[in-house]
Formats: structure tokens, sequence, C-alpha cells
């Protein structure tokens, strides 16, 4: 029987993940723009908002796992 793709893949394509927890003090805006920046410059893309009643946000980063290295992400 065949397996289906693993979590992390698509379709031959390998994605690596990373957990971020925003508090809740951080506003919606400020959140955009963090995201943003990592988008912009280490090529992460969006894959998951949890929004808690704390107001807390758990956030899920993803990006396409390549041979050559690429930038971490920066807080």
């Amino acid at each position: 029987m065949a397996e289906g793709p693993r979590a992390g893949q698509h379709r031959g394509m390998d994605y690596e993940y990373a957990p971020l927890r925003l508090p809740s003090n951080v506003d919606r805006l400020t959140a955009a723009a963090q995201l943003a920046i990592q988008a912009e410059f280490s090529g992460w893309e969006l894959a998951r908002v949890q929004l808690y009643r704390d107001g807390t946000r758990q956030v899920l980063l993803r990006r396409r796992r390549v041979n050559q290295p690429q930038p971490g992400l920066s807080y």
C-alpha cells in the first residue's frame, strides 16, 4: 500500500517549519510587520495562525528546503 505524503512534503517539495508564539501585547499590525520582514528577507511564508483566548498567537512559518544555506529567523 502506498504511503501518503508526510507532513512537510507535498508532491516532492520538502518544507522546513518554524513555530513562533507572539505574546498578547503584540498588536495585529506589529505582528504583520514582523512576519512580512521574515517573508521578505528569509523566504518564510505563513502556514498557520492560531489566536488564543488570552490574546497570544501561535504562528507556523514554512519555507521550501533547499541545499544551499538560507538565513534563519531573527527576533
